[in-house]
């Protein structure tokens, strides 16, 4: 007994080493690590159009086409959003007129409500402007960061596509008894898990026009499921969302009401959104439990900021196929499943004993 339990700690303590060492891995190599992520997720949504087209034309000239119809697609996409914003600014007269005005009436109230002079007013501003600069320059470098990150996940999609085939010969030269019924598991949990991501999208898109619609704001429904896009882009995301439906209300509305009813609109949406429709919809396609959702966001939050929350969930969904096939982690598959199990029947020890 005392040995069957040693060599429990001691597998529990070699797991938590290992955990350990895993974490560290993906912090300090993060630049690396993450777009090959990102095209490995990629990849594996593109692979059946790659397999389709690639039965007429030959593997490199699909792999090419697959990537520029996915440009493409991406392209005629931002253009719509860039086109929508200019021809917003371009429908609203007086725009400039209409803020300023309003940037002077909340300074006269400020005044007088809190003894507050247009001076330290001013001097309150510049020390906004001077950390929203150093904001700013943070942001300029992640955009750099972001092209670099667009530049290098097209290469590894393109690669992971092309030799696709050796990965499955290194898989099986490894345990040439394994069948590898996983990998189609994983893709299967992939391709859900990014069908679930859509889905949420649209219906956060359309909570929150349907929100902005009630309360007259102009553009609602593309605000709307702008923000929905966002909401890709946990916590931040959903600021950015209504900061531009919300400044755009405080200008054309005669009351301030109306931008925190828009700003409320985006919180209770964000609110269902972490809390019941993310973790349920994409933690059902995948089949984690909401729990486990939840927790695989926030740690992965800390480890690759906002990138590892989006990659959090389907991480968790492929970490649960691959235990399911370990005998001695098996177990650990219970806590992050959201499959239903018959509840065991608690047993008293007086019971037992009573038992024929």
């Amino acid at each position: 007994m005392e040995a069957s339990t040693k060599d429990k700690l001691d597998l529990a303590f070699k797991a938590m080493v290992i955990l350990a060492l895993l974490i560290a891995f993906l912090i300090l190599t993060k630049d690396i690590v993450m777009p090959l992520t990102f095209a490995a997720l990629f990849s594996v949504v593109l692979l059946p159009l790659a397999k389709r087209i690639e039965k007429r034309t030959g593997r490199i000239f699909s792999i090419f086409m697959v990537l520029l119809f996915s440009f493409t697609l991406v392209g005629l996409f931002t253009w719509f959003i860039v086109s929508q914003l200019t021809s917003l600014v371009a429908s609203l007269p007086g725009l400039e007129e209409k803020f300023f005005d309003m940037v002077n009436t909340v300074s006269f109230k400020i005044n007088d409500q809190f003894n507050i002079s247009t001076e330290e007013q001013g001097q309150l501003l510049k020390e906004g402007i001077k950390n929203l600069s150093a904001y700013t320059s943070n942001v300029l470098l992640s955009t750099s960061y972001l092209v670099y990150f667009f530049v290098q996940v097209p290469i590894y999609i393109f690669l992971l596509l092309f030799y696709r085939d050796r990965f499955v010969e290194f898989l099986l030269a490894l345990r040439p008894d394994n069948p590898l019924k996983w990998k189609d598991e994983i893709q299967h949990v992939v391709r859900g898990y990014i069908s679930g991501l859509v889905m949420v999208v649209v219906i956060a898109g359309a909570l929150n026009s349907i929100g902005m619609l009630v309360l007259g704001i102009q553009h609602a429904i593309f605000f709307g499921f702008l923000s929905g896009l966002l909401t890709m882009i946990p916590y931040i995301g959903i600021t950015l969302g209504a900061t531009l439906p919300a400044l755009l209300a405080l200008v054309t509305k005669d009351s301030a009401w109306y931008a925190i009813g828009v700003i409320g609109i985006h919180m209770f949406v964000q609110f269902l959104e972490g809390n019941f429709i993310t973790p349920k919809i994409t933690g059902s396609r995948i089949s984690i439990n909401a729990l486990a959702a939840i927790l695989a966001l926030l740690v992965a939050g800390e480890i690759w900021g906002i990138a590892g929350m989006i990659l959090a969930v389907p991480a968790v969904g492929i970490l649960k196929i691959i235990l399911s096939y370990s005998k001695e982690l098996k177990s650990i598959v219970i806590l992050l499943g959201d499959e239903k199990h018959n509840e065991p029947e608690l047993i008293l020890p007086e019971e037992s004993e009573n038992k024929p």
